[in-house]
């Protein structure tokens, strides 16, 4: 961290300290980009990520769902397979083949 330098240790270690600062002050929230200078919350979100991300990597977050993505996937198939029954039934309604 010396001369405004971060590595992805840096980032991670300078989330960790925050985050047992809050903890040692009682309070129960995680680190907030507030909590950092600019320069501190560009190092972090460039090597960790997005804030989530970053609050993960540093193991402060527990992952999140893997499975989310399937169910976005499984989502939109839903969508889609209402849309194209509307569709059809519209287009039977009005008589058209």
């Amino acid at each position: 961290m010396s001369g405004g330098k971060y590595t992805e240790n840096d980032a991670k270690e300078l989330l960790r300290r925050k985050s047992a600062e809050l903890a040692e002050a009682g309070e129960t929230r995680f680190p907030k980009r507030a909590d950092f200078s600019d320069e501190q919350v560009v190092a972090i979100k460039s090597y960790l990520g997005p804030w989530p991300r970053a609050l993960e990597a540093a193991g402060i977050k527990e992952p999140r769902d893997g499975d989310r993505i399937e169910k976005n996937r499984e989502k939109r198939r839903r969508a889609k397979r209402r849309r194209r029954e509307a569709q059809l039934a519209q287009k039977d309604s009005t008589g058209k083949t």
